[in-house]
């Protein structure tokens, strides 16, 4: 696989570079999440600290992988958390001016920060996730707390990438998101958004049913939609018999159906993405990806199979970020497809949500290079 740019049209179409502050802005919690290294959360003594959020991480990545011009939309409770929050989110390189900072009532009885405690898997033992994000301020952000049309109109942002895990927050959220993306349309802006359906957000406040009801809202005003078999089921409400076991074994021709008939349906998808992922155990995966555009039909990613997997969290938002970064930088479906793909499978072999992977190891791994040492 080259970089070479592509000649035909593209898949998406760009506001000028020229035009805007911002190359991607995202719209998402960021939490602090705590992480035990080898161990156990039940027995953990101690804690390494990272940044995450399903929306921001795909910024992030694109940032600090590919060198965009990026910020994030969210909301943070202004005490010693939510600092914290910031001073990583600074590290990462993204721009904090959008943040909203609420003020902290001093036990978090009103509005506080986002954490999330993650442990890695190992063998059969698989990831663990807890969640603590109840009441926090990004999950109250309004629709009128953010100035849509300053920051699409006069600040201006080529991209803009938002998710199902934000919207799923709260119904302040969902209609924050619907607000922000319908903005987005009207100043010219690309949406991304990632289904990211997880049943333990939706199963409160009315499993699939609500989480479709919101989703569909959403989509008439998404131009790359993003998600696995799940998601589109879930979020969306497409059956299509035989598309997880087609997956399982890398025939992908079950999601083609389902592809056609989600494109058949949101004729504004421009691309549709997924990531292959069969878990053999929690620390090997079979991985690989595919996309489509009405342009280009299906195409697919190298497939790498027994890939070894140190944490996996945050493998698909890295997905989603070198997909992005391709199709910002004018390059063929086929091309974006391999970048996501391999920055997926570079940011899962280091710990933490967010990516610790160089643009050249992207290029590298996505023109067929390996892991030979570089000296």
């Amino acid at each position: 696989m080259t970089s070479e740019r592509y000649d035909a049209a593209p898949a998406v179409s760009l506001r000028s570079a020229e035009d805007c502050r911002y190359d991607a802005v995202s719209l998402g919690e960021v939490m602090v999440r705590l992480d035990p290294g080898e161990g156990r959360i039940r027995t953990a003594r101690s804690f390494r600290v990272w940044e995450g959020g399903g929306e921001y991480n795909v910024t992030r990545g694109l940032r600090r992988a590919f060198g965009m011009r990026c910020a994030v939309v969210t909301a943070l409770a202004d005490n010693e958390v939510g600092r914290l929050a910031e001073d990583l989110i600074l590290a990462g390189g993204v721009d904090t001016s959008l943040i909203r900072w609420v003020p902290y009532d001093g036990i978090g009885r009103a509005v506080r920060n986002g954490l999330n405690f993650t442990e890695r898997g190992f063998g059969v033992r698989g990831d663990v996730g807890v969640s603590d994000r109840g009441h926090t301020a990004a999950s109250q952000l309004s629709p009128e707390d953010v100035d849509w049309d300053h920051l699409f109109g006069t600040l201006g942002a080529r991209w803009f990438h938002t998710g199902g895990i934000f919207a799923g927050l709260s119904e302040a959220s969902a209609a924050t998101t619907l607000a922000a993306v319908r903005a987005a349309k009207r100043h010219g802006t690309v949406v991304s958004y990632d289904l990211n359906y997880r049943p333990s957000l939706w199963k409160g406040i009315g499993g699939q049913r609500r989480a479709q009801e919101v989703n569909r809202q959403i989509a008439p005003h998404v131009d790359v939609m993003i998600g696995n078999e799940e998601d589109f089921t879930a979020s969306l409400g497409f059956e299509v018999e035989g598309v997880n076991e087609a997956l399982t074994e890398l025939d992908t021709s079950g999601f083609e159906a389902m592809i056609d008939a989600v494109a058949k349906e949101f004729e504004n998808f421009a691309v549709i993405a997924t990531t292959l992922r069969t878990v053999r155990t929690a620390t090997v995966n079979d991985w690989g990806a595919i996309a489509w555009s009405r342009a280009d039909g299906l195409v697919h990613a190298t497939h790498r199979p027994g890939l070894e997997i140190l944490d996996r969290v945050g493998g698909g938002d890295s997905f989603a970020s070198g997909l992005v970064a391709g199709l910002l930088e004018g390059q063929a479906l086929s091309t974006a497809v391999e970048w996501g793909a391999a920055h997926g499978a570079l940011a899962m072999t280091t710990p933490g949500d967010t990516t610790m992977a160089t643009r050249a190891e992207i290029l590298k791994l996505a023109g067929g290079g390996g892991a030979r040492v570089d000296r």
